[in-house]
């Protein structure tokens, strides 16, 4: 039996074991033994060419979260070590707290069309996800793990590297997979930092990156200017005040060339206050 690539689900099956096997090593859980294994889960295991060298590891706990069913089935014929670990569902609508009572990591080769998507979910559960080994479209890995002052560099680079530190690994090329993707590929580890508050409105620190950098050719004096209207209308502040807000350096710059403390110390610059979001 063989499992039918379905492009709605964006899959692209790896086929290159030695891949597979490095992506499986590249996942290092602080402190895991045979005593004391890692949870762990994987997302979109396939046919399991990942899943085969994670299941052999003694030192975590696999669970697997696949969506489609035929792979689902495919998995419980070839692997009898994934019976009871394999959860039939949608990664993005998993209420993974059900599954996981304490910190568990994240590995997968991520669908390229819903890559985005997972990462913020891990977000939203970045306090017990200390470890995250994926493998994703390279342009992405590539953004995500950018520093600051490249064309790259975007939402997705910073909102990660707030609260991760992020490593470009290896890359992965289009002939290790079933069918051949378009694009490379490429394996980042991301490691859970020591950050626990950004010291400031969270939704509204997401809120200015994304609006920085859906007009990122402009300046942020022009692309964030719907905020800067919206605080002013707001909290009545005087066309002297608001010229004096926006003069500040800051606004000249394009969303590019701010690191993850620059753009803290912009949101701290706005009222804490919920109309923006």
């Amino acid at each position: 039996m063989q499992v039918r690539a379905k492009k709605s689900l964006g899959q692209h099956f790896l086929t290159d074991l030695s891949a597979a096997k490095k992506i499986a090593e590249s996942l290092q859980p602080e402190g895991a033994s045979s005593e004391h294994p890692a949870d762990t889960l994987e997302i979109g295991p396939g046919m399991g060419v990942l899943s085969q060298y994670l299941m052999d590891r003694d030192d975590i706990s696999l669970k697997m979260v696949e969506i489609d069913r035929e792979s689902v089935d495919y998995l419980l014929m070839n692997f009898p070590k994934a019976d009871g670990s394999l959860i039939q569902a949608d990664f993005l609508k998993l209420d993974l707290q059900h599954f996981f009572k304490g910190d568990f990591c994240v590995i997968g080769n991520f669908p390229y069309n819903i890559s985005s998507q997972i990462f913020f979910k891990i977000l939203d559960y970045r306090e017990h996800i200390p470890q995250v080994v994926c493998m994703i479209q390279k342009e992405v890995a590539e953004r995500i793990a950018e520093k600051p002052g490249t064309k790259v560099y975007g939402i997705l680079s910073v909102l990660l590297q707030a609260w991760y530190d992020i490593e470009y690994l290896f890359t992965v090329g289009e002939g290790a997979f079933n069918p051949p993707p378009k694009v490379k590929s490429a394996v980042i580890r991301l490691k859970r930092n020591a950050r626990h508050s950004l010291g400031c409105n969270e939704n509204l620190f997401k809120t200015i990156v994304k609006t920085s950098f859906n007009q990122r050719r402009k300046t942020l004096r022009n692309s964030l200017k719907p905020l800067v209207a919206a605080m002013a209308e707001k909290t009545g502040m005087s066309q002297e005040a608001l010229a004096g807000f926006v003069s500040d350096p800051v606004f000249d710059l394009r969303p590019e060339r701010l690191g993850v403390e620059d753009f803290i110390c912009l949101t701290r610059k706005f009222p804490d206050s919920d109309f923006f979001y």
